[in-house]
């Protein structure tokens, strides 16, 4: 066997509206169909797949140190990205991997969880951090 690509992040949540809201918004994901499960949920497509699947419960997750300490998407803009996350208030960090040249834009979630951006090295902005609304 080998494996071929990352398919999906799985969240549980308590806030369902508010991460699929701020998935939409901020990254652009698009609400897709989701197999009819017992349970709340939205899977969230990322072009043709369903990159991120949230799960509703009741509580929020009660886990002092997450095993998972972030998730990563490839994308295109940098520039274009940065001005949306201000635009939108959303507070992010930014950073460049040593010698691959890998511009990195950190966000998190309502529900705290990291979110990692990456483009390639021949994308070109303003990398400084931004502190949010």
């Amino acid at each position: 066997m080998r494996l071929s690509a990352l398919d999906h992040v799985n969240i549980r949540t308590a806030r369902l509206a508010e991460l699929t809201g701020f998935y939409t918004k901020v990254l652009g994901l698009a609400p897709g169909v989701r197999p009819a499960f017992r349970f709340p949920g939205a899977w969230l497509y990322c072009g043709e797949r369903a990159a991120l699947h949230l799960i509703e419960v009741a509580e929020p997750p009660q886990e002092p140190d997450p095993r998972i300490e972030h998730f990563a998407f490839r994308a295109e803009g940098l520039a274009d990205f940065l001005a949306h996350l201000r635009a939108n208030g959303v507070a992010y960090h930014t950073a460049v991997v040593p010698d691959m040249e890998i511009r990195q834009v950190h966000i998190r979630d309502p529900d705290g969880n990291h979110v990692e951006i990456a483009f390639g090295p021949e994308e070109q902005a303003d990398l400084g951090d931004y502190p949010g609304d």
